[in-house]
Parts: structure tokens; sequence; C-alpha cells
């Protein structure tokens, strides 16, 4: 899967496995790092942000696009003000 054929398909298969990652592991240490999920096979990758992630994979010589959400938020990155 190339990084410009992501679907919204994609995300919602990354998401259900996010969610079954949490309901099989305790993500609490983790609070404030980013997960990396991969929408094809659920594997999940943590780090300190989306570029470490990225990194880390290159070095594993992988490459694949991944959904990627901060651990207990839902959602990775939000611009904008809070009212």
């Amino acid at each position: 899967m190339a990084g410009d054929t992501w679907t919204e398909t994609d995300t919602v298969r990354a998401r259900q496995f996010w969610e079954a990652y949490q309901r099989q592991h305790d993500v609490t240490e983790r609070i404030g790092q980013t997960a990396g999920i991969d929408a094809i096979n659920g594997q999940v990758w943590f780090g300190a942000s989306a570029k470490e992630i990225v990194a880390q994979l290159e070095a594993e010589g992988v490459t694949r696009p991944l959904y990627f959400v901060r651990v207990g938020a839902d959602y990775y990155f939000r611009k904008g003000r809070r009212q």
C-alpha cells in the first residue's frame, strides 16, 4: 500500500486495531507517547513522535504507512486554539 493510497477504510481498520491493542495491553505507562499502527496487520510501534517511529522503522528496513495517535488521546495532533 503506497502512502498516497491511504483510505478512510485504512483509518477505520487502524483505529480498530488500536482499540483491540489497548484492551489486551496496559498502556497507562505510555500515556503521552506516540503509537504508530499498521492498518494491514495491526502491528503497533511506540516512540516520542511520529518522526521517531518512522526513523526506527527505516533503520529496520521497514517502510509502510502508519496511523499515528497520541496514547491517552483520540488524535495525534490537533491544530488550532482551545476555546
